[in-house]
């Protein structure tokens, strides 16, 4: 009997191993802006579609690709809203000419903290904001994750007054580039694979990327010394868009999935980004001592508030959503700051030196 049983079982094996695998009952399509492997921003995008994959066992199935392939680093925003791509992910501040109202939902001058924008986001509204803005253009969007604080750029000169900007060509992309403009600097915008040539030829005097998570990587510290400290992304959050016709047709559970694998992805690339600019900047600061840390001085910060005071003006008479989503976060701001500055602040100081 023990020996029919085991022919049996044999046999119902055989069977299965020769069956073929059961296809997924959703196969959608992925676009994103980065080269593929690129750390934290690419690979995000890969444990994202394997994490959409485990949480539906298997029903939903993504294939991504990567600049490699669509040859397009800025064309997410297009790709996504033609559906040409059924997702996509990117930053989206690179779509201000798509619709400036975009700039707002990837980081702003002097504005929030990663943790103060994430809860500006979730709870305060911020993430419906920016649907009803990505709504007028078939998108869907949800939150992708967070570099936390940015530097404010790699220099092949110091910076020491005003008048050092004047005509400096810069890679700064979003807002930022448009409070760089308005203090004489020249911006423009850059793929992330053409930074470094661009530094070291000289078709760019300065550059701002991300920070030492992916920095040292990229090298600029081979071909700028000053590395300043930030102001313009204090919360550069990436993004997932999402074809609205695709995202309507689905199951809710499959939409679900979609939605809050993205939001989980996000939070594990904000803690992975976090982590690598701790161990990278102890790594650059011990090997690569020719780099020089810089603030920008007290007069160069006060006009490049200046600056931005003034565009956030202009941008806030386009329109009542655009006036809606500065007040939104200037209200936030204002509110959350208080508990940062008793918070986070407070505790840095008073340990600083100790």
């Amino acid at each position: 009997m023990k020996l029919i049983k085991k022919s049996l079982l044999g046999a119902v094996l055989l069977v299965a191993s020769s069956l073929p695998a059961v296809a997924a009952e959703i196969n959608l399509k992925l676009a994103h802006s980065w080269p593929k492997g690129f750390p934290i921003f690419a690979t995000s995008v890969d444990k994202y579609a394997a994490l959409v994959s485990e949480m539906s066992d298997g029903r939903i199935e993504i294939k991504v690709d990567s600049r490699n392939k669509h040859k397009s680093a800025f064309g997410i925003f297009d790709f996504v809203k033609s559906g040409q791509y059924d997702i996509g992910q990117s930053a989206s501040y690179y779509y201000g000419g798509k619709d400036p109202d975009t700039l707002f939902f990837t980081t702003m001058p002097f504005g929030m903290t990663a943790l103060e924008q994430y809860a500006w986001f979730h709870e305060g509204g911020g993430l419906e904001l920016a649907n009803e803005v990505y709504a007028k253009h078939g998108l869907q969007v949800m939150t992708g994750g967070n570099t936390t604080m940015q530097m404010g750029g790699w220099f092949n000169k110091e910076i020491n007054s005003v008048a050092d900007l004047q005509g400096l060509k810069m890679r700064i992309p979003g807002f930022g580039g448009k409070v760089m403009a308005g203090v004489g600097a020249v911006p423009t915008n850059i793929p992330a694979g053409e930074l470094y040539q661009a530094l070291e030829r000289g078709t760019i005097d300065a550059l701002e990327w991300v920070g030492p998570s992916l920095d040292l990587r990229m090298g600029f510290h081979k071909v700028a010394s000053y590395y300043y400290t930030g102001w313009h992304e204090p919360s550069t959050e990436l993004m997932y868009f999402f074809n609205k016709k695709t995202m309507d047709g689905l199951p809710k559970w499959a939409s679900s999935i979609l939605l809050n694998a993205a939001k989980l992805t996000g939070f594990n690339m904000t803690v992975e980004s976090q982590h690598e600019s701790g161990v990278n900047w102890s790594n650059m600061s011990s090997e690569f001592p020719n780099i020089q840390v810089r603030d920008f001085p007290e007069d160069v910060i006060s006009a490049l508030r200046r600056s931005n005071d003034e565009l956030l003006k202009e941008e806030a008479s386009r329109s009542e959503l655009t006036q809606s989503i500065i007040q939104s976060q200037a209200d936030y701001l204002k509110q959350i700051r208080q508990w940062t500055e008793i918070g986070d602040r407070a505790y840095l100081n008073n340990i600083a030196g100790k």
